[in-house]
């Protein structure tokens, strides 16, 4: 499936505690993590949920950029 999407399995863990498996998948764009994402919710037998991931260099992208924000009260 994730091979169709143009993707690929980077990892399959089992763990303890509320989610049983975790699954790292490396996915082309939103739209298709969303699409497997759907088609194995839509099956009923699982639930997934999804955390897009950050590499380093995205997040010292997101370190350059300035941001106007006051918090409120201020």
């Amino acid at each position: 499936m994730l091979k169709g999407m143009g993707g690929r399995l980077e990892s399959f863990d089992f763990a303890f505690g509320d989610t049983d498996v975790y699954c790292i998948a490396e996915v082309p764009d939103d739209e298709g993590a969303a699409a497997v994402a759907i088609a194995i919710n839509s099956s009923g037998a699982v639930h997934t949920s999804t955390t897009k991931l950050l590499t380093v260099e995205q997040v010292d992208e997101a370190l350059r950029r300035t941001v106007d924000y006051r918090p409120p009260g201020s």
